[in-house]
């Protein structure tokens, strides 16, 4: 007969979260950009959407690990968050039926969570979007779930095919979820500034119809054996 586990071995109350000051500034960029400057990583499987495109969020993450259609944890976590937390759920992908809605979202939104990503299916979406909480969640399906089965809450998890550590930087937006490792989150903050900069000035001379084509086509193009020495398009 195993013996049961504490509460320590699930449910971890004490993590270090991302720095305040690095989460405000982080909300000043697009998801994209902050994927971008991490060297194209940290983004969450593109199935992971708000459920309305003026969506955003950014706060560092409380973990949230399920069984497929048992929603017991998220009450766990909620219990214990703090304004400005992101709850990230591993619901593994199962759409079966939904592990929040509107209730748990009014709780969320009245405790001050920035917004809510889960791996698996929400519902009440029509209501949800009129309170303007953001959810960001890999589908939808009006079945309820249960209270039953325990899991974990402030470990390791992986959501959308990614791996999410308590504390971590998430940054979400219309283009889907980004997440950053909480000791890396304040180093792209200068590298995103840089890139938004960039993006700008070459923005504006596309509209002024200069540079209407990359100055680093040729070159690609011949490392990639399409053109050869010389050539140019």
């Amino acid at each position: 007969m195993t013996e049961k586990s504490s509460t320590a071995d699930v449910v971890r109350r004490e993590i270090e979260r991302v720095p305040a000051d690095v989460v405000a500034r982080a909300a000043e960029f697009q998801a994209a950009i902050l994927a971008d400057v991490n060297g194209r990583r940290g983004a969450l499987n593109g199935k992971i959407a708000a459920l309305d495109p003026s969506m955003k969020i950014a706060g560092p993450a409380i973990t949230v690990e399920v069984r497929p259609g048992d929603n017991l944890m998220i009450h766990a976590a909620m219990a214990i968050a703090q304004p400005g937390d992101v709850l990230v759920i591993d619901g593994k992908g199962d759409l079966n039926s939904a592990l929040m809605g509107a209730i748990m979202m009014n709780q969320a939104k009245a405790i001050g969570l920035a917004g809510v990503v889960i791996d698996g299916a929400v519902r009440d979406v029509l209501e949800i979007r009129e309170m303007g909480f953001p959810v960001f969640a890999a589908g939808t399906n009006p079945n309820g779930p249960t209270k039953l089965v325990p899991g974990r809450v402030n470990w390791p998890i992986s959501a959308g095919g990614h791996p999410v550590n308590p504390g971590d930087l998430v940054v979400a937006d219309a283009d889907g979820v980004v997440v950053i490792e909480r000791e890396k989150a304040a180093s792209l903050l200068g590298p995103a500034e840089k890139k938004v900069a960039d993006e700008t000035k070459r923005i504006q001379g596309i509209l002024r119809n200069e540079q209407l084509r990359p100055a680093w086509l040729d070159g690609a193009l011949r490392a990639a054996s399409v053109l050869k020495e010389g050539e140019t398009l």
